[in-house]
Parts: structure tokens; sequence; C-alpha cells
């Protein structure tokens, strides 16, 4: 299926030019653009990231297959899941108090648990790529994987700490990319690392404002 699939989109994984010596495709440059589109409209609130992250998901998942980087390339399937449930819950979802989403914090028992969850899934997915596929880094690519649905899933939900989730992901997933020699995507992720730090501070002072509302 995959090999099918990337047979298929020989044309786009072809190179436009070279980074650093390695090639950067045209399917690589379209991705780029969309999500940082998507992030940037993340950072505002607005439902349209999450059409922009299914399509850009989709083409990552091509490009990371392509890479042998499995695990980020079956995440980018997660995440168009997770899109069309962050998109509904955005535009429908509710607290469970009833009330539309707001950007808010998390309670620290909820953090803990989230923390915990992720940390154990992590060497669950290392094991799973390391034994099911012919991943060259397992451990490595299945860190960001883990962190990358947690921080899908507190975004959906709106709560502030998905941007320091982010940051770190984003973090890992720069030195796994230059590893890779994917040099757009490690400017991509590096920007990515920087408007983290944007969305966080941006997401605190929107649920300070909310929260006074709500007073």
């Amino acid at each position: 299926m995959i090999d099918t699939l990337l047979q298929a989109a020989k044309p786009a994984l072809s190179a436009a030019f070279t980074l650093w010596g390695s090639p950067v495709t045209w399917l690589e440059i379209v991705a780029f653009v969309l999500a940082l589109l998507m992030v940037w409209a993340n950072l505002r609130v607005k439902a349209v990231a999450w059409p922009l992250a299914i399509v850009s998901s989709l083409m990552y998942a091509l490009l990371f297959a392509d890479s042998l980087l499995y695990g980020e390339a079956g995440l980018q399937f997660v995440f168009v899941a997770l899109a069309l449930w962050g998109w509904w819950q955005w535009l429908r979802g509710t607290t469970v108090q009833g009330q539309l989403l707001q950007v808010r914090r998390m309670s620290r028992r909820a953090l803990s648990l989230t923390l915990v969850a992720t940390l154990m899934a992590w060497p669950a997915l290392a094991l799973l790529l390391d034994h099911a596929t012919d991943s060259d880094v397992p451990w490595f690519d299945a860190l960001p994987t883990a962190a990358s649905i947690t921080g899908q899933v507190l975004l959906g939900r709106k709560f502030v700490e998905n941007w320091p989730v982010w940051f770190g992901v984003n973090v890992v997933s720069v030195a796994l990319f230059a590893y890779k020699g994917l040099w757009l995507t490690v400017l991509l992720y590096a920007l990515f690392a920087a408007l983290s730090l944007l969305g966080w501070r941006t997401w605190q002072r929107l649920a300070q404002q909310q929260a006074l509302n709500r007073a």
C-alpha cells in the first residue's frame, strides 16, 4: 500500500532544489507552507487550522514514509483523525459544565495523568517500530510521535498546555529530521518551536482574559 502511494507520488517527491547537500522535494515545499498557515491559524484560534492540518498531514505522511520514518508517517494519519475531531471540538465542543470550549488551563491532576500516559506510550511505540518496521531510529522517532498525539488532543480541547508540549516535540523533531537530511522540514520545525513559545504566551493571555470574563 505504502509502496503504491509512494510510486504514485513520485513526481511530487522529485527534487525542486538542493539544500545543504540534500534534495528538497516539491511535496515538502507545499507541506511546509500549509503547515505554517496551520500554526498561524492555531495561534489566532481559527478553525480553518484543522482542514489545513489534514492536507499537510497527508503530504507529510508520504514524505516521512519515503524517508523510512514510519512512526512519523503513521502519526500523520492519526493527526488526520484527530484534526477531524479537533475541528468538531472547536466548532461544537463543550466543557464538562456544558459551556462552549474556550482557551483554558489544565488542572494539576489532569496534567500529571497526561504526562504519565505520554511517557508510557513512548517505549510501547518504540518497541513496535523496532519489531514491526525497518526504522533505523525507532526510539528517536517514537518520542515526538507519542508526544505529538498528546499535543494534538490538548490543542483540540483548547488547553494552554498544548503549546509547551509542542515546543518539546518540535525541538526533538529538529534533531530527528536533521539526522535524516530533511533540511526544509528542519527549518519548519525550528520555526514551529519559536511559534510554540509565541502560542504559549498568547494563549496564556487569552486564558487569563476569559477567566476574568467568567468571574
